[in-house]
């Protein structure tokens, strides 16, 4: 991403940053020029916070919305809210492509790339979903081998 140098720089000097929402201009680097050009593309806001959360070294990504969980079986009789999932666990969700499908492989990829902690929650409770009380925590999980523990 172009903009981490700066971003990391704000958040360095105590500025707070709001970027990487949704809609702005994609680019792409012309190889033939080395100049950046408009691209016929859509940016993802939940995938973009997920990427520069993880090249500003962040500790967590938090991904807030209007619902207070992810939820397994969401749509059916009984849906089951999710306090604390793997990636794995949460791609393996039916989830709906275009609410919270982004936002589960955000979460996923981030913790699978950095071994930090994301959140889905709700936008009025960010302080809780970092301490467990409401919203979904996306964790790195072991690995099991088949084979007990030493």
């Amino acid at each position: 991403m172009l903009e981490v140098p700066v971003v990391r720089e704000l958040l360095a000097g105590g500025t707070l940053v709001i970027c990487a929402g949704g809609g702005g201009v994609p680019v792409v680097r012309d190889h033939a020029t080395g100049r950046l050009r408009g691209a016929e593309a859509v940016v993802d806001k939940d995938l973009i916070a997920a990427l520069l959360a993880e090249q500003l070294d962040a500790d967590a990504l938090l991904i807030l919305t209007d619902v207070t969980h992810v939820f397994a079986h969401y749509g059916k009789r009984h849906p089951r809210p999710l306090l604390d999932v793997g990636p794995g666990e949460l791609r393996d969700l039916d989830l709906p492509e275009g609410s919270m499908r982004p936002k589960a492989e955000a979460a996923a990829q981030f913790v699978e790339r950095t071994g930090g902690l994301a959140g889905i929650g709700p936008l009025d409770n960010a302080l809780g979903i970092l301490r467990g009380t409401t919203g979904t925590l996306v964790r790195p999980r072991p690995v099991r081998s088949g084979y007990p523990a030493a």
